[in-house]
């Protein structure tokens, strides 16, 4: 870390893009000493890039591999020897004062413009301690950390880099994706083991069909879980599983253990409270009240129940729904092994102003048919997908999210597929 701080350019903001999650982890520390920010955004896509140029521009890149990034860019082994000599001095580890600010993490407006979210290191550090603490991790004991999703996004950067930090514990510097990866790296982790992952990897996990070395605990994010998977992956490890609960903007608030309940239970000193038709979290590491962008059921002070996003919700012929129980009763379907729902923009290719659901279904031996017969016994007809297109896999980023621009751009395909058919 302090080799790497020296090494690094004059510029305040850095875009650390390290795949290895030991490196990223090592660039993020060497920033903090250097009072240097670690920015985070969404994607790495050349608009998002020059956004982020025009936000920062004495912004530089740091990575471990070539990148084709448009940006200055420092590379991660040419500024840290493969070795540190077992002579070298032993530091005492540095104390980052509370105040400091050690990462801006992006998200996309209204308009699509990345609005920038400051963390301070002292939040960053109250919200993993608080769950370290919630998950067990501060049992005395040292427990290893393996995880599918990337430390560059704000459930990977939480919950496998900076728990790390704070717990003791010891993090896989892999990022397995595949099943066959994620059972290497569960096998070479100590235990005890947390695997931090995704509903999308556990089922593919499940399905694989080989022998899965049993962690201690299971954490998942970024997508709900189906109560069904839960029970399954708990059968099949016979370990407990967690998911936890957040936004980029507000960070991680909330933990639940889904087959035990569907209430969520906030971190301590978090706080709900209702104003101007939305829910808004305050308290605890949250800096200020923050409003989230989810349909939110308070049960008590502590505990709520999570009905979707607000975004999600849709009305179609004056009934109502949303994207998320949509896509729930989609992807229990015996045969579908991913699936979504899609709404797509109000004014499609050919300027109608009419607006249907579609899904896109990766459901290998299935006919779009039979997925619709299904579908009809279990959704209202307002709501059934036209069309249903079978594809060999969905357009998941890295933290197993779908793009909305991903979607729109496979809806936009189907449209010109569409169109050229009907000529």
């Amino acid at each position: 870390v302090r080799r790497l701080a020296a090494a690094l350019p004059a510029g305040k903001h850095v875009l650390n893009v390290c795949g290895d999650r030991y490196r990223f982890a090592v660039g993020l520390a060497a920033a903090l000493l250097s009072d240097k920010i670690s920015l985070l955004p969404p994607t790495l896509t050349p608009e998002m890039v020059r956004d982020i140029k025009q936000f920062a521009p004495d912004v530089f890149c740091l990575t471990d591999r070539p990148q084709s990034i448009d940006m200055a860019q420092c590379s991660w082994t040419d500024m840290v020897p493969a070795r540190v000599s077992a002579s070298a001095s032993v530091y005492d580890v540095p104390r980052i004062a509370a105040t400091q600010t050690a990462a801006i993490v992006f998200t996309s407006g209204s308009t699509g413009a990345p609005v920038a979210h400051h963390k301070s290191w002292g939040a960053l550090v109250h919200s993993v301690r608080a769950e370290a603490t919630r998950l067990g991790l501060l049992d005395g004991r040292r427990h290893s950390i393996v995880a599918t999703v990337a430390p560059q996004h704000m459930y990977g950067f939480e919950s496998t880099v900076l728990i790390a930090m704070q717990s003791g514990a010891t993090m896989s510097a892999a990022h397995p994706f595949y099943p066959v990866d994620i059972c290497a790296a569960l096998a070479s982790a100590t235990p005890p083991c947390m695997l931090v992952t995704t509903p999308i990897h556990l089922k593919v996990l499940l399905a694989s069909g080989l022998e899965i070395p049993k962690p201690a605990l299971v954490l998942s994010a970024t997508a709900p879980m189906p109560t069904q998977l839960a029970q399954a992956v708990e059968a099949r490890l016979q370990v407990p599983l967690h998911e936890i609960f957040g936004s980029t903007e507000t960070g991680q608030i909330a933990t639940r253990r889904t087959t035990d309940t569907a209430e969520w239970t906030l971190f301590p000193g978090v706080t709900l409270n209702s104003e101007q038709g939305s829910m808004w979290a305050s308290g605890g590491h949250v800096e200020q009240a923050t409003p989230l962008a989810d349909e939110i059921e308070q049960v008590s002070a502590e505990r709520f129940l999570l009905h979707g996003r607000t975004a999600d919700l849709i009305n179609i012929a004056g009934k109502r729904s949303s994207l998320g129980y949509l896509n729930h009763q989609l992807n229990t379907i015996a045969g579908v092994v991913d699936g979504v729902f899609f709404m797509p923009d109000a004014t499609g290719s050919d300027n109608s102003s009419v607006v249907r659901l579609m899904a896109f279904v990766v459901a290998p031996g299935m006919k779009a048919a039979d997925l619709l017969a299904t579908l009809r016994d279990r959704i209202d007809a307002a709501f059934l997908p036209r069309p249903i297109v079978l594809l060999d896999a969905l357009p998941r980023n890295s933290t197993g999210k779908l793009p909305r621009e991903s979607l729109q751009a496979l809806a936009q395909a189907q449209q010109r597929k569409g169109a050229n058919h009907a000529q």
